[in-house]
């Protein structure tokens, strides 16, 4: 596994993080929706199948270490939990970045900048992280 197929790899969940997220109301009531807003089945099927492709392919490479985290934001992601799927995606980008730091892996100009668009995307994508909400509960 290159370090390219990889961060293929962090571009498609990352996709399929943002769709879920646009089609989720702005404010969830968990009392009107007490099992939340679940992804479909076609979303989750999709997500897997980059996480399994992932994983028997890291197999004996640096990018093993990352399987964990992306099992976590599976296991989140198929529940409708939007943060717990995002913060073992963003631990996992922190890892590559620490990997290539420690000369792990090698990573050109590009890959850098898709890291960097990847990880912003998924700020982006934050549960709380709309400009509408800026100052929110600050008081009157």
């Amino acid at each position: 596994m290159l370090t390219g197929e990889m961060l293929d790899a962090m571009g498609g969940l990352t996709s399929h993080l943002k769709t879920y997220a646009m089609k989720l109301p702005p404010v969830v009531h968990l009392s009107a929706l007490p099992s939340g807003v679940k992804p479909s089945f076609e979303a989750v099927e999709g997500f897997e199948t980059i996480v399994s492709r992932v994983r028997s392919l890291s197999t004996g490479t640096p990018y093993k270490a990352l399987n964990e985290s992306l099992v976590s934001s599976l296991e989140a992601f198929e529940v409708g939990n939007l943060l717990g799927a995002i913060q073992p995606l963003l631990s996992a980008l922190d890892h590559l970045e620490r990997m290539q730091r420690d000369r792990e892996i090698e990573v050109g100009r590009l890959d850098e900048k898709r890291l960097k668009d990847y990880r912003a995307a998924l700020h982006k994508v934050l549960p709380g992280n709309q400009p509408e909400l800026d100052g929110a509960g600050g008081g009157l």
